[in-house]
């Protein structure tokens, strides 16, 4: 076989927390001691031969990259310290930017020199919004009181749709549609890459109906439950931390969902239902658990991050780092934001409020660059495997 190696990618994979991939001499441990490596699909040992050679096509097309859950079992019983675990990290950060669209955009979310740029520009865009708003102002103590955050982009006379609110979606929606759309280009370029990869039959195919229940919702429902995860020994606690943050973003998404509808669809015909929930509201106690598990979920992985760069020598990456402030920043300023309204500080309020918005614009607007995309990635490959072990893939 002739291979031409792509060494601007190795370099990549070097850069990206990868630099050990030259000490593998192929035992084919990792494979051995990984439990969600199966006998007729072994991994990471072909990847850690793709990735020595430079095999880039391979390797973004390799649904088994994406099945690794870097739970570390690999990379501690590594004899030569090669460190498998990180180098299928580095290839899925490089997969993220490779498919990611638009690729000035992806490119940028690749690397720290990038980190002014992905801070400044959803501060510029939210500063102008609240200008143009003309509600750049603070409040007074008694309509912070009164309202919370519900007049940060001001108020007028339309009642059937509040101004704050429409501002807001003003640019949170765009966000999080351009993450999304981009996201769908990602792993559909991605799908159809693994198909041919897998020399998949493109002329059967189930239908929508039987697609989505055999092969997408049961990847889901695995996903939910996080059975790999608990497969893996070295860094078993990782479940503590990632399972909180999902139940976490779950709750805190009804509770908005909820906020949504009360204020701007039932206040209109009861105006009583306006302004912040009370502490006694179901849906506020369900916000506040949802905050103290999202800062708890974000405490454990912090932890866990910390531990395998002192007990693996983990190389530190933006790719993982960056993730992990960004759900810091979220949680603690919607934390910090809840807690000045109740302290009657509209000042702070506003200022952290503010970061608040900045650091969830980030959040969707990333969402396909960085380490959050292995839930779209990943829920695709989950698919993807079931999907070529079935009658359908076969030629």
């Amino acid at each position: 076989m002739n291979v031409q190696p792509d060494l601007d990618f190795i370099r990549s994979l070097k850069e990206a927390g990868g630099d050990t991939l030259k000490k593998c001499y192929q035992c084919a441990t990792c494979s051995v001691m990984c439990p969600l490596s199966k006998d007729g699909s072994p991994f990471p040992r072909k990847e850690m031969i793709w990735s020595g050679w430079g095999m880039k096509e391979k390797l973004i097309a390799d649904p088994d990259v994406f099945l690794c859950h870097q739970c570390g079992d690999c990379t501690a019983n590594c004899p030569r310290g090669a460190k498998p675990g990180d180098v299928l990290g580095a290839i899925r950060a490089y997969a993220y930017t490779h498919y990611g669209w638009p690729a000035p955009l992806a490119k940028l979310a690749s690397s720290a020199k990038g980190l002014p740029m992905l801070i400044g520009i959803p501060v510029i865009v939210i500063l102008i919004m609240w200008l143009l708003s003309g509600a750049m102002h603070i409040p007074s103590q008694e309509d912070f009181a009164h309202h919370g955050y519900q007049q940060f982009f001001g108020t007028w006379s339309f009642k059937w749709y509040a101004k704050n609110i429409f501002f807001i979606v003003l640019i949170m929606v765009p966000s999080l549609g351009l993450g999304l759309f981009s996201a769908f280009k990602g792993i559909t370029k991605m799908w159809k890459a693994m198909a041919e990869n897998e020399g998949v039959n493109p002329d059967y195919r189930p239908s929508a109906v039987q697609f989505t229940k055999e092969f997408l919702w049961p990847s889901i429902v695995e996903i939910i439950q996080h059975n790999r995860f608990k497969e893996c020994t070295t860094h078993i606690d990782r479940v503590r931390g990632h399972l909180p943050l999902m139940f976490a973003f779950i709750g805190l998404f009804i509770v908005t969902c909820w906020s949504l509808l009360k204020n701007d669809v039932l206040g209109l015909i009861w105006p009583s239902l306006h302004g912040p929930l009370p502490l006694t509201d179901p849906f506020k106690i369900l916000a506040n658990v949802s905050a103290v598990a999202f800062i708890f979920g974000i405490a454990v992985l912090w932890s866990n991050r910390k531990k395998a760069e002192q007990e693996l020598d983990t190389k530190v990456t933006f790719y993982d780092w960056f993730l992990i402030w960004e759900i810091t920043a979220v949680g603690v300023t919607g934390l910090a934001a809840e807690l000045l309204r109740w302290a009657g500080m509209p000042t702070m309020g506003y200022i952290v409020y503010f970061f608040h918005l900045v650091a969830i614009m980030m959040l969707f607007l990333y969402l396909p660059y960085t380490k959050l995309a292995h839930l779209i990635y990943r829920t695709a490959a989950y698919t993807f495997e079931k999907y070529r072990e079935s009658a359908f893939a076969q030629k």
